[in-house]
């Protein structure tokens, strides 16, 4: 079942932790989420709203359950769900998938055969899956990308984000229990 509206307006870290398990399907294609990481308006130097509103950023300023897609490094695309109040700056970074449907595409788009590569990193998923920088400020409600829930209530932990210098006391990277799927760093706290 397509998830709705009401779902992504609850607070960006408990938005998080309830996408873990959830499907992202593209298409074809699809993937369960088994990493994310919150990223706050306040108090949270890391996130990319936290000076305020930019052409680069401004997608994270309107309504919970848009997509915010950046690029970073000159070379990866990242995917967030907007959170949070229309205003304030929030989203949800999906860190890593575990690949369900499209294997064979999600191969071909990342020049890869090995499954736990596929889709382990911000950047690995969203070419794997074929986002490109046309879906920022899209829908997850009604658009091309969907987020499904399957039923499925995984174990969560938690760590430090990773690849930030700023905020990186913060414990806001959450991922399912056991998952190979992750990206690097899987420490457990």
């Amino acid at each position: 079942m397509r998830l709705g509206k009401k779902f992504f307006q609850m607070p960006t870290a408990d938005l998080a932790k309830a996408l873990l398990g959830k499907l992202l399907v593209h298409g074809g294609l699809s993937g369960k989420i088994v990493e994310t990481e919150a990223y706050l308006f306040r108090g949270d130097p890391a996130c990319h709203a936290s000076r305020g509103r930019t052409r680069r950023n401004w997608p994270m300023f309107t309504e919970a359950g848009n997509v915010y897609v950046y690029l970073i490094y000159g070379m990866h695309l990242c995917m967030n769900v907007v959170s949070g109040k229309v205003g304030e700056g929030e989203a949800v970074l999906i860190r890593a998938l575990e690949p369900v449907s499209g294997l064979d595409a999600m191969r071909e788009n990342r020049g890869t055969e090995r499954a736990e590569n596929l889709c382990a990193g911000p950047g690995r998923l969203t070419r794997a899956l074929g986002i490109t920088l046309g879906h920022n400020n899209t829908s997850l409600i009604d658009g091309e990308l969907e987020i499904h829930d399957r039923g499925e209530k995984p174990g969560i932990l938690s760590s430090p984000r990773i690849g930030i210098k700023e905020g990186r006391e913060l414990e806001l990277r959450f991922f399912v229990a056991g998952s190979r799927f992750v990206s690097g760093g899987r420490l457990v706290r």
